[in-house]
């Protein structure tokens, strides 16, 4: 395993999200470790010394020297990667990653799977709401031939212990709209939401993942090859030390999380893997282009409307559609071709970024007057069709060319 002999932390893996098949031992010799336990943190300084403690007893006894505990932590202000690093000589079996460039738990969760030698891999929360002692029984379901293994809130033995009447509702409607637009993954499960489980190496290796959010549990289902699964009744506990980490926010992130692996693993998925298209992006920048519209009718009408500011049309339009332009690519750098521009920051990348996509879409509105024409001059004479016809190889030509030209991984800042 690669580390820095500096300060023993371990070396952040880079690039794609993909676990590898098999990693060897330090020495060289066969892997031996049968499971690699990730522990994602941030801010938990108060409780990451209890879970290490605890998890370390547990594991020694049930697989002494055949198990790695990794410490995740997203450069936590309080030091809590600096605590788990002191820990080091008292606990052999322990590693420790600090994450300076990346966010996010999900991908937390991945990096450290990518780091790790065992042929079993899970993860735990570090703030000590998930009991430890139900992770016995999950590494014995795998262990008798599960390829996942999940501890369930709704199996007989589970539940929460004092959550409110509106986060239960919120956890049950984010259940039930999961089972609307991903039947097929949530259907397996009757816990989506867990974030405490483990699964085979084999039956993840060589997948891409692609998270949002905080519920890396579905990735692996959506785009891993499990066929068995099994559960575990656990308790949820509340939390003693720090704070929570649950948002409304998260809540949207796994809505959005739900709709792209729709998108990734079902048909339109299927066809964009044969194409070589990313579909998922393209239904992405079709959405934010659709916003442009309703931002450049408002801008029109504030600025041409006799009851606002009665500017000429033209002048009007010409603003109007600037402003929607900007609209567009401020969401498409943040959201469609976010995986580039969080590579490339800086005002200087931006701004060059923004200029493409101007004079892009520019060239993208002389295309579409130029097929409008064709179409209903030469094909269809039907000036609605043609204008719908136009804008579709519009959208494609300004998705297309600034995929290849605007948001393409040249420089990257580090």
């Amino acid at each position: 395993m690669n580390t820095n002999s500096s300060n023993s932390l371990l070396t952040v893996p880079t690039g794609v999200l993909k676990i590898s098949e098999y990693l060897p031992n330090d020495n060289g010799e066969g892997n031996d470790i049968i499971l690699s336990l990730i522990v994602p943190t941030y801010k938990e300084r108060d409780n990451v010394e209890k879970i290490v403690t605890i998890l370390s007893g547990l594991l020694d006894d049930f697989i002494p020297n055949r198990y790695e505990l990794i410490i995740v932590d997203d450069d936590s202000p309080d030091l809590t990667w600096e605590v788990a690093q002191s820990m080091l000589p008292d606990y052999p079996q322990l590693r420790v990653m600090r994450r300076q460039e990346e966010k996010g738990l999900s991908s937390a969760v991945i990096r450290g799977w990518q780091a790790s030698r065992g042929r079993i891999l899970g993860v735990i929360d570090g703030d000590l709401q998930h009991p430890p002692e139900v992770l016995l029984q999950l590494l014995r379901k795998i262990e008798n031939g599960a390829d996942l293994a999940l501890a369930s809130r709704h199996v007989d033995g589970g539940g929460v212990s004092s959550w409110s009447v509106v986060r239960r509702i919120l956890s049950r409607g984010a259940q039930v709209l999961g089972l609307i637009i991903l039947p097929g993954v949530l259907g397996r499960v009757t816990d989506p939401m867990s974030g405490y489980f483990m699964v085979r190496r084999s039956a993840i290796a060589g997948a891409t993942m692609n998270p949002v959010g905080y519920k890396i549990l579905l990735e692996v289902i959506g785009r891993g090859k499990v066929e068995e699964i099994a559960e575990a009744g656990y308790v949820f506990r509340e939390r003693t030390e720090g704070e929570s980490k649950v948002t409304w926010k998260q809540y949207i992130e796994y809505i959005q999380h739900l709709i792209r692996l729709r998108i990734s693993t079902g048909r339109l998925g299927k066809i964009s893997r044969k194409l070589d298209f990313p579909m998922g992006k393209f239904i992405r920048f079709g959405v934010v282009g659709f916003s442009g519209v309703f931002v450049d009718m408002a801008v029109l009408y504030l600025l041409s409307d006799p009851t606002t500011l009665a500017i000429p049309l033209t002048r009007s339009k010409i603003v109007a559609g600037e402003v929607a332009i900007i609209n567009n690519f401020l969401w498409n750098d943040a959201w469609t071709f976010a995986d580039v521009s969080m590579q490339q920051k800086g005002w200087k990348s931006r701004c060059k970024r923004f200029f493409k996509f101007n004079v892009i879409c520019l060239a993208g509105l002389v295309l579409n007057v130029i097929v409008l024409n064709i179409v209903f001059n030469l094909l269809i004479p039907n000036r609605y069709i043609a204008n719908f016809i136009a804008i579709a190889v519009a959208t494609i030509w300004n998705f297309w060319v600034n995929l290849k030209l605007s948001w393409r991984v040249t420089d990257i800042n580090k």
